[in-house]
């Protein structure tokens, strides 16, 4: 799912309505003079881009500025000294790991007490650079699918660029090499996993109707070893307008079990437990409500209320049943989690014998640890179980916390994490079954110095009177005549939650040199729960685009910035973001960065995995959908007769899931009007814009540059 603070939360996996109509496909109007460059490989497209390229460097690449932020930058995504952040499997752990010196990466694996070491040694399983120079293709990285219990036998899943489309080949992790007429399957948007070493669980491209209008799997089968894909057996379909069907396997020893999910909407799943014969049960729970199961134990996330045998249960609750009993029938939920005004989950983990849950209390974390009762305690299994929970105490405010599980099937290890604005990450480990306290395993070096700096929390009141959260990161002391030079971002979308976070890419580029930095926890987020997230679904769309700008308001009349001096950048939602900005409040920006966005509001469901995102946004083929998405789609609402500030719009021809139809055509369309646009088009990156850490640095310095040129047109930073 995006970004903002980098394009790390991207839009994620998608949605189809499962109600859509059978309509005409909408297509661009025939009057729209732009649409030829909907043609992502065309040549003239293509020819078009570089043009813009060329323009783009010559006014921002080919300067000191440029050149001096990006050796500020590389240095930073590339140290040696950054927290190698490891994946249990068994007794060793593994990474993947990119510098300077391996910049399509390392997949690596160490033991626990070379972990603990300072400079760790690793055996490599996987190098990618080693790989696309023998085989001709710039390979990225895209995960891992090991079978319990040994972990020998891996599918990884390799992009070409760094599409969201994959390879799937399987290798050894004993002789280190691909199983030579081993599973193996071509390019798509693929889930596969383990059934057992001899079967995997499959959904790809099998041919013509195989796939969702999303462009995700529809079919599940079975592939035995040794055989072609094409004899693999379905088990199971879902209809085109879903998103997807995932099957999979839980291999806990004693629990084994199969799933299905069918995914009819970006927030609507089926889900399916496959019984012994091959019989589907489908779990009786909320679509929209987030299912898991560990041992015996299911876990219900709930995004809207739910009434169960006359008890009701609030949205943002977390319910656990025993999963035996609840198939059976029985309906004793125990509450794990009930939301306040104030407190909302924001994930959880299991270890092997208890559940850590992460809360947010006005975007600051909080960790509890629960233990759940075991079956000799239970005398009537009617009766409501109560839980035991302890406080993970010592917490600083304004930060972030993290703690996870790190092997839910062996043992009680966890791993914890800290990290705030202006507080470099930590990594410590512990062990339940011990007690609640962590031991420092590693510590992230500081990339900047930051005690001149700040952290504040304020609140902003929206045009309908809700308070809305953003922290600013600002030099100590009085703001300046005109105010900070600003980098104001947010996200508002898919229940996805800003929180306070390192990173020493825009603490080099912008808090080091003077600038004021100010991340917005706007509704269509999920900082306050599900209900934050569903105020800015569909038709409420502007209430998001109305936080924003309340934010802005505020910052301009305390005089901790100006409109000249207030820039804002965001990326795929957040681009969305940024376009609305653009638009709808030109007034208030002297800079806007728009990255891999969506900008056609009227168009975005015939595009790469656009009809995935229906949940969200609304059906422009449904007339009384388009009535309210108009009113937020930037493309359809430029105006010559409005002053529009500088913008830089950024995004990747190797982007599969938004695409980069939509920032071509709105820069198009600006600079036909005259106005102040430029586009850089990675040409590989897929929907992060970058494949490596020297293509990351290039765009972060792109963007900084122009920031600064703009906020600060004859200041030296």
């Amino acid at each position: 799912m995006i970004v903002a603070l980098s394009l790390s939360l991207l839009l994620a996996t998608p949605p189809a309505d499962l109600a859509r109509e059978a309509v005409t496909p909408a297509t661009a109007a025939p009057d729209d003079p732009f649409a030829w460059l909907q043609e992502v490989e065309g040549a003239k497209a293509l020819e078009w881009v570089r043009a813009r390229n060329a323009e783009s460097e010559r006014e921002l690449v080919k300067t000191p500025e440029f050149e001096e932020l990006r050796s500020q930058i590389l240095p930073v995504l590339d140290s040696e000294d950054r927290i190698p952040f490891v994946d249990r499997k068994g007794a060793l752990y593994y990474n993947f790991w990119r510098d300077k010196v391996h910049p399509r990466g390392l997949w690596r694996r160490t033991s626990l007490d070379q972990y603990r070491q300072r400079k760790p040694r690793w055996e490599t399983l996987l190098d990618l650079d080693a790989l696309a120079q023998k085989e001709k293709a710039n390979w990225v990285w895209h995960g891992d699918d090991c079978l319990l219990p040994d972990y020998r036998h891996c599918l990884v899943f390799l992009s070409r660029g760094g599409a969201d489309a994959s390879v799937v080949r399987e290798l050894d992790l004993k002789t280190k090499s691909f199983v030579a007429g081993g599973f193996e399957l071509p390019e798509a948007k693929t889930n596969a996993t383990w059934l057992d070493a001899n079967t995997l669980l499959v959904g790809t491209d099998f041919g013509q109707g195989s796939m969702t209008t999303s462009g995700y799997p529809r079919i599940a089968k079975f592939w035995r070893r040794g055989t072609t894909l094409d004899t693999a057996t379905t088990f199971y379909e879902g209809q085109p307008q879903d998103v997807s069907v995932t099957a999979y396997r839980d291999h806990t020893p004693g629990f084994e079990r199969d799933f299905v999910d069918r995914e009819v909407g970006f927030f609507s799943t089926e889900h399916y437990f496959r019984g012994p014969h091959g019989d589907l049960v489908l779990i009786d729970v909320p679509e929209d409500a987030v299912v898991s199961v560990h041992r015996e134990w299911m876990l219900v996330r709930l995004r809207t209320d739910w009434t169960v045998a006359g008890t009701k249960y609030a949205a943002g609750s977390l319910l656990a049943a025993r999963f035996d009993d609840y198939l059976a029938g029985i309906r004793a939920l125990s509450v794990l989690f009930q939301p306040t005004k104030t407190v909302w989950l924001s994930g959880y983990s299991w270890t092997r014998h208890h559940l850590i849950l992460k809360e947010l209390e006005d975007v600051s974390s909080r960790i509890e640890i629960l233990t759940p009762p075991a079956e000799a305690h239970r005398p009537d299994p009617q009766k409501i179980e109560r839980w035991d929970r302890a406080l993970l105490g010592g917490l600083p405010a304004l930060c972030s916390a993290s703690a996870y599980g790190t092997d839910e099937v062996l043992d009680d290890e966890f791993f914890s994490t800290l990290e705030g604005f202006l507080t470099p990450t930590t990594l410590s480990r512990g062990d339940l079954s011990k007690g609640t306290r962590a031991v420092m395993l590693k510590q992230a070096p500081a990339f900047f110095d930051a005690s001149q700096d700040e952290v504040q929390q304020f609140f902003a009141t929206s045009r309908d009177e809700t308070q809305v959260p953003y922290f600013v990161i600002a030099p100590k002391g009085p703001a300046p005549v005109g105010g900070w030079p600003t980098l104001l971002t947010a996200y508002g979308g898919f229940e996805i939650s800003l929180t306070p976070s390192y990173n020493g890419v825009v603490g080099r580029a912008w808090l080091a040199r003077g600038g004021m930095y100010v991340v917005a926890n706007i509704r269509g987020g999920g900082e306050f729960g599900p209900g934050w997230h569903q105020a800015a679904m569909k038709q409420n769309r502007p209430r998001a685009y109305e936080d924003l700008i309340a934010v802005a308001r505020e910052l301009i009349s305390t005089g901790l910035s100006s409109p000249s001096r207030l820039g804002v950048k965001g990326g795929s939602n957040g681009g969305l973001l940024m376009g609305n900005m653009l638009t709808l409040y030109p007034e208030f920006f002297g800079a806007v960065v728009c990255q891999v966005p969506l900008l056609d509001m009227r168009h975005y469901t015939h595009w790469s995995a656009g009809a995935s995102w229906i949940a969200e946004y609304g059906d422009p083929d449904k007339p009384e959908d388009w009535e309210f998405l108009r009113t937020f789609s930037p493309y359809d609402n430029l105006s010559t007769s409005r002053t529009y500030p500088p913008v830089l719009f950024t995004t990747s021809t190797r982007d599969d899931r938004v695409g980069p139809v939509h920032a071509r055509k709105m820069t198009a369309k600006l600079l036909a009007m005259g106005a102040d646009a430029r586009l850089y088009e990675n040409i590989e990156g897929g929907h992060g814009a970058a494949a490596n850490h020297e293509e990351q640095a290039f765009m972060d310095a792109l963007a900084y540059t122009f920031l600064w040129k703009e906020l600060v047109p004859k200041s030296k930073h």
